[in-house]
């Protein structure tokens, strides 16, 4: 899966650039034990331990989501930070990337079986929750859900649901009070009826020109060629290719190089 295979690539590289880091530390040639190559250890607004070197990876790709949870009976907020490479949205038939967003941020109630055990009230209780993003990262990867568990059909199943993706994008962040502004430079593609067998293409913008990538085959395209790629109107459809991972890269962010 392209999904995995990306979190697989990122967290290698962490591992990478962390130990190499490392290893420059405990030189005995470094001038300051205390100097990281990749930049000063910086640890969560609310936690409470410091964080690994930060590397190359995590100034691009990493961002920050706050989960709130409020005690529907004392009313108690508990927030906890999480970073995130990527973030996974639920999609629907007809929808955009910006309903999806908004969704990924709704308030869900946690009931009967799910119930959240409160501190203050030393019970499980109902409550409240929702997801925010509180700092936003440089180059923002979106992974659209479209492979889901049928539980009448006791497997998964490729949703071929068109959601449209824009060129560009805006993110509100509660750490910033201005919009996170996106240009869209890449689409992974998944190619096929299903979860279980296909073929992922991609598409790269480069010096303002979309390229299409299949295997070793390359051409250029017209950026109005990914409106092919948002998905089916209809569940039956002939059309088998859809937006499966898309990249924004922050307008005024830091390149990758």
């Amino acid at each position: 899966d392209a999904h995995e295979f990306l979190n697989f690539l990122l967290n290698e590289l962490v591992d990478i650039l962390e130990k190499e880091s490392s290893a420059a530390k405990d030189s005995p040639q470094s001038s300051s034990p205390e100097k990281v190559p990749n930049g000063p250890v910086q640890p969560l607004a609310n936690g409470v331990k410091k964080e690994p070197p930060v590397t190359l990876v995590h100034k691009n790709f990493q961002g920050i989501l706050t989960n709130e949870t409020k005690c529907l009976r004392c009313e108690t907020v508990t927030a906890r930070d999480e970073t995130f490479f990527d973030l996974s949205v639920d999609i629907e038939q007809n929808s955009s990337i910006t309903s999806c967003l908004k969704n990924f941020s709704s308030t869900e109630t946690l009931n009967a079986e799910d119930k959240f055990f409160c501190d203050k009230c030393c019970s499980l209780q109902e409550a409240q929750k929702r997801m925010k993003i509180k700092k936003a990262p440089h180059i923002l990867v979106i992974h659209l859900k479209r492979f889901k568990y049928i539980e009448q059909l006791g497997r998964y199943k490729k949703l071929s649901y068109r959601v449209v993706f824009p060129m560009e994008l805006k993110i509100s962040s509660t750490s910033d009070d201005v919009d996170t502004e996106y240009s869209l430079f890449a689409v992974v593609v998944h190619v096929g009826s299903g979860p279980n067998h296909g073929h992922y293409v991609s598409l790269v913008k480069s010096h303002n020109h979309w390229l299409f990538f299949d295997d070793e085959n390359v051409e250029m395209v017209e950026e109005s060629t990914l409106q092919t790629f948002f998905g089916s109107s209809h569940e039956y459809s002939g059309n088998t290719d859809h937006g499966y991972i898309l990249f924004y890269e922050g307008l005024g962010a830091k390149s990758l190089g």
